[in-house]
């Protein structure tokens, strides 16, 4: 399994590091205030996950990366060279507590995203979903809880897919980020907040 890494630790980077430690996946996660700020909530999610710096988190095979969008830049900024690191994007462009959408200029979040983390293999997942549905169980009903993808490397995509498979998640590829990343993307996408369900 490839090492994972999280930047962000609000509620759809915890979510994410919650399911990855209800299933034994190593991970460390960090964010703009240092290590010691995280301490309590890795404790919380057991031994798999620990707190790291950013630069800790960027190091790692697959990072995903989940900060208030204005906070983007700055979190992002001065980290090791992502060449051919997989990032997964799991951002979107609003913020709490007034959700008004960013002005991207007329471009998709992804390419604005991708921007800032020049030469990685981006990847578009986890962002669609409430966190509660991330970080709880993706098979109660029945079936399997679907979750979205898209990216423009094949093999990168297909890393993230077999972490998805691992989480218990039936994923769904859609595309290109192009394509994928405008489907997915909160606000003015058709898929964000919809909890399907893949059934035999």
């Amino acid at each position: 399994m490839k090492s994972i890494g999280i930047i962000g630790a609000g509620n759809i980077g915890a979510a994410f590091a919650r399911a990855l430690a209800s299933h034994n996946i190593q991970a460390v996660i960090a964010n703009s205030r240092g290590p010691e700020s995280l301490e309590s909530l890795a404790q919380t999610l057991g031994s798999t996950i620990r707190a790291g710096t950013r630069e800790e988190a960027a190091a790692q095979d697959i990072v995903l990366v989940a900060v208030n969008w204005s906070k983007l830049p700055a979190a992002l900024a001065g980290l090791p060279n992502w060449t051919d690191r997989i990032v997964i994007d799991a951002n979107n462009p609003v913020e709490a507590p007034l959700f008004q959408p960013a002005d991207l200029g007329g471009r998709l979040s992804s390419e604005v995203f991708a921007d800032l983390v020049p030469g990685a293999r981006v990847v578009k997942a986890f962002n669609h979903l409430q966190p509660d549905l991330v970080s709880g169980d993706p098979q109660l009903e029945g079936g399997q809880r679907v979750l979205f993808y898209s990216g423009d490397d094949t093999s990168a995509k297909s890393e993230v897919r077999v972490l998805i498979d691992r989480l218990g998640f039936f994923g769904i590829d859609l595309g290109s980020l192009a394509i994928g990343g405008q489907l997915a993307q909160f606000p003015g996408g058709p898929l964000p907040a919809l909890n399907l369900v893949k059934f035999e």
